[in-house]
């Protein structure tokens, strides 16, 4: 059973220079204050923090940085997909030897019309080079920008052959119907929508959590936990500034709100081939930010 549960921050990646070097320590406070202001835990390297960006060697030293922080590790999953079978193994292997708790693994995204015999030889491979008695997998299903979606029939083999190593799925597809039948069909199986609309559903016999990417900025709407009577407000906060942020593009919106936030302008670096916002990307975005409850963020990320 997956320790990873709740609402889980798909972080960020603050960067040093516009050459994609990572400001490691800037990256170790994001995650310590995201646990701080209401996050269950922390997806690091993943799709928000810009991981298939980086070279091998700087998700390496990413993880690292994080292990030696002394932040709790059992609180973190750690994205170690690849293309590479071999680079893959090779990140996950780094994740799984310093202790983080999961490791969120993409399928092979450049090839497309992959079938399942594919997905399997490729998550077979990871498994067999990996130490089975740490791994902890979690599929990461994102057709939008992989080409490939997972099959509940497959998830079920792949997850039968190895039931205390695939322990869960990332559901980064936007279709929350489909999500809610993964979970109703494989009991025990930890699936986590990308979006804090979710947040209601998260407990016993639905979803295990929630792994949002605008969580790097409404965290502070969850800070007194879901258990709280007046969790449909602030999610309906948390959603409608998730909202503002998707209007533009969202890597680059979350940026500018956490530069925007911490008064830190090192935030709106982003590693190519993502740019910033541009200047009718930013007003617009201002102005829909405007309608929310977003202003009322800015304390918790000065501290």
């Amino acid at each position: 059973m997956t320790k990873l549960a709740g609402m889980i921050a798909a972080a960020a990646t603050p960067f040093s220079d516009a050459e994609g070097a990572v400001d490691l320590d800037g990256l170790v406070g994001h995650c310590r204050r995201l646990l701080a202001i209401g996050c269950d835990g922390i997806n690091l390297l993943g799709t928000t923090g810009e991981a298939t960006s980086l070279p091998v060697g700087g998700r390496i030293a990413v993880m690292k940085a994080v292990a030696a922080s002394g932040l709790p590790l059992d609180r973190f999953m750690v994205g170690t997909g690849a293309a590479s079978l071999a680079d893959a193994v090779a990140l996950t292997g780094a994740a799984v030897e310093l202790g983080f708790e999961g490791a969120l693994v993409l399928p092979p995204f450049y090839y497309k019309g992959i079938d399942e015999a594919g997905l399997s030889a490729f998550y077979e491979g990871l498994i067999a080079r990996s130490d089975r008695t740490r791994l902890r997998l979690y599929l990461y299903n994102f057709p939008q920008n992989t080409g490939i979606r997972f099959s509940t029939a497959w998830i079920r083999r792949l997850r039968d052959r190895h039931p205390d190593i695939v322990v869960g799925l990332k559901d980064s597809s936007g279709d929350i119907d489909a999500a809610r039948a993964l979970a109703h069909d494989l009991p025990g199986f930890a699936v986590f929508p990308s979006t804090e609309a979710a947040a209601a559903e998260v407990g016993p016999g639905v979803f295990a959590g929630v792994i949002s990417a605008s969580l790097n900025v409404t965290a502070p709407c969850f800070r007194h936990g879901r258990g709280a009577g007046d969790l449909g407000d602030r999610m309906a906060r948390a959603v409608a500034i998730r909202a503002a942020l998707s209007e533009v593009p969202l890597v680059a919106a979350v940026k500018w709100a956490l530069a925007d936030l911490t008064g830190a302008p090192g935030w709106r670096l982003l590693c190519p081939p993502l740019v910033p916002l541009d200047p009718a990307q930013a007003a617009h975005l201002v102005a829909t930010l405007a309608k929310t409850d977003y202003s009322s963020l800015g304390d918790s990320f000065k501290a």
